[in-house]
């Protein structure tokens, strides 16, 4: 089989999976823009990260799943209807993503990729010096299929992230962030370890079975031994 066969032969099970997952199909009965929606619902309800008046950082945050479901625990008040339009917001989200956003009401977009300097000081500057509760990552690099190669992408990601984080959360807030097992994955939990009181790997029902990837979530941040201040 030529290598276009193999790829249409791989692009209609793709194709077929995505259609008849069940995820999916929730999603676009509550009105989600992705099944990525359930796999942030199952982390918030396993550790309990998210609560309505909280300062939210949403990194990747294309095409908004994510953001939505944040927005919408933060506006639906008692509501406990899924699909119910949310409320007033409770809280602060700021998204990030290079891609284009469709706007979300409430969410703060800002376009730009989050690796440049000038992104992540517009990032800095929107945030303001203010403390942040949670910092949500689902950012990922485009694989190249050089597993050595797509382990640096995403661990610099990751360390992007914690950076990010160590510099405005809270004490106590919270840092998620998607990784791949395979090459680099017990480095990057060492690297949660250094930095957060409380580290947990959770696998969601959600994300496929056949999936590599995990979520990372740091809980309460150790000090720096640099010295840096944590927000109070």
């Amino acid at each position: 089989m030529t290598a276009r066969g193999k790829s249409k032969k791989l692009n209609k099970a793709w194709l077929h999976d995505h259609l008849t997952d069940p995820y999916v199909k929730l999603a676009q009965r509550e009105g989600y823009r992705s099944r990525a929606a359930y796999k942030l619902k199952e982390i918030d309800e396993q550790l309990h990260l998210l609560e309505p008046g909280q300062f939210v950082v949403d990194l990747g945050a294309v095409p908004g799943a994510w953001s939505q479901y944040v927005r919408r625990k933060f506006g639906r008040g008692t509501s406990t209807d899924p699909a119910a339009a949310p409320g007033p917001l409770h809280g602060t989200i700021v998204a990030l993503d290079m891609l284009e956003f469709e706007p979300i009401d409430g969410v703060d977009f800002i376009a730009g990729d989050f690796r440049e300097p000038e992104v992540l000081a517009l990032l800095e500057t929107r945030v303001g010096g203010r403390p942040v509760d949670v910092v949500l990552s689902d950012m990922a690099p485009n694989l190249s299929g050089v597993a050595a190669s797509d382990a640096a992408r995403m661990a610099d990601l990751v360390e992007l992230a914690i950076d990010f984080a160590q510099r405005h959360l809270r004490p106590e807030g919270s840092l998620v962030c998607k990784v791949f097992h395979g090459s680099g994955y017990s480095q990057l939990v060492e690297r949660f370890k250094a930095s957060f009181r409380t580290v947990k790997a959770v696998k969601p029902k959600a994300s496929r079975a056949k999936s590599a990837e995990t979520f990372l979530a740091g809980i309460g941040l150790k000090p720096r031994a640099s010295g840096v201040d944590i927000p109070k």
